[in-house]
């Protein structure tokens, strides 16, 4: 049996950047268990993009303080050597006349209001920025010079590293097995390695989360969703160059960026593939599948018409009931605080969400009000619905 203060459950890119903020704020011991391997679950799955364009205003100044951190990230680590993966290409998001007009009229304008550097393009000038795609049916597009994509498990073992770095103890391949009690407070945790003891555990364990549910009793609101993810080879490349696109006027909400500095990465938006249980495994990947995201591909990008299939994967999502996350203490277990329900966000957020997660455990103000991500909300009835519906642009 060992004590601590901490506990992290959950190695994931949101649980190391936990526990690099929790040191940073004065935390002296800390350990992070995770049931693999630091970011080999969903976080390793993650198409990386980076942006700030939420239509829920309390997503974008998490995603703005974010990026704050993403674009200066070895200099905040103070370890020359992390890296983000970083490329800053921008980020393009259209709109045709249709249902998605105003909703993203009404999110630009959200943006615009709070100060995150933004433009609004004719066709012709976001032509210019990606030459391989049309956009003569674009009534609305926004530009966000300020975003792009980065590497999700570099950045989860940048941080993992330098919080060891500052006394963090990272123990990989053990599963957490009951959450322990003791007059109604947390207590630590018993492991398939014996017991650790804490009077604060902060659970970041992503599609694991209904584990919260069997050890408390607190319903959890989180399903595991399975999306396709396709690397596309094109007659045209889909270079660094050209920037992260967001295609509201298509049936999935397709997402596209450049992959391996030619190729383009695609998925869909919109809800997914519902699992029956937690699981990050690789999952089929049907040609039917294939040729209905290469149609959408192919109406938005004409010459990808006859791309090939470079690769294709699939990577999935802890979702709640809308699609926004859970973060917080929750009252009824004091000494348990909890991040989940990311529903595709959870990369983009996770600086801003590490911090804020840290300083509810530690008993300290945080950045941002978290009561609109209480998991009461679903009790209540006051969800923290996006504008686009269902689907991880919220």
């Amino acid at each position: 049996m060992a004590s601590y203060e901490v506990i992290v459950i959950g190695a994931g890119v949101v649980g190391t950047s936990v526990a690099w903020h929790l040191v940073e704020l004065g935390a002296k011991g800390v350990l992070v268990l995770d049931r693999t391997q630091v970011g080999a679950g969903t976080t390793a799955q993650s198409s990386g993009i980076l942006r700030t364009h939420y239509s829920v205003v309390e997503n974008v100044e998490l995603a703005r303080r974010s990026w704050k951190i993403f674009d200066r990230f070895a200099e905040v680590l103070g370890d020359e050597d992390a890296s983000a993966g970083l490329v800053k290409c921008g980020y393009l998001i259209a709109a045709p006349q249709g249902p998605k007009l105003e909703a993203l009229r009404a999110s630009l304008a959200s943006q615009q209001a709070m100060g995150i550097p933004l433009q609004l393009l004719s066709p012709a000038e976001a032509s210019a920025k990606l030459p391989i795609c049309r956009f003569d049916d674009a009534a609305l597009i926004g530009f966000e010079p300020e975003a792009g994509f980065a590497d999700a498990y570099l950045v989860a073992t940048s941080f993992a590293r330098a919080a060891r770095r500052r006394g963090v103890k990272i123990v990989e391949g053990v599963e957490v097995q009951q959450l322990l009690l003791q007059s109604g407070k947390v207590a630590g945790v018993a492991t398939s390695q014996g017991r650790f003891d804490a009077p604060v555990v902060i659970s970041v364990q992503n599609i694991w989360a209904t584990d919260i549910q069997r050890w408390t009793g607190i319903t959890t609101p989180v399903t595991a969703e399975r999306h396709t993810v396709l690397a596309l080879e094109g007659p045209e490349p889909y270079s660094y160059a050209m920037p992260v696109y967001k295609d509201l006027g298509s049936p999935g909400m397709l997402y596209c960026r450049s992959y391996g500095g030619r190729q383009m990465l695609v998925s869909e938006g919109a809800a997914g593939q519902t699992l029956a249980a937690p699981d990050n495994e690789q999952g089929d990947v049907p040609m039917d599948v294939v040729a209905e995201l290469g149609a959408q591909v192919a109406e938005r990008f004409p010459s990808y018409e006859t791309a090939g299939l470079a690769s294709s994967w699939t990577g999935v999502y802890d979702v709640t009931p809308d699609w926004n996350p859970v973060l917080g203490a929750l009252p009824e277990v004091p000494g348990l605080v909890v991040g989940f329900g990311f529903s595709g966000h959870g990369f983009k957020l996770s600086p801003a969400v590490g911090r804020v997660l840290a300083q509810t455990a530690l008993g300290l103000p945080t950045d941002v009000p978290l009561a609109p991500y209480a998991l009461e909300r679903f009790r209540s009835g006051r969800l923290l619905s996006g504008r686009y519906g269902s689907g991880a642009v919220s």
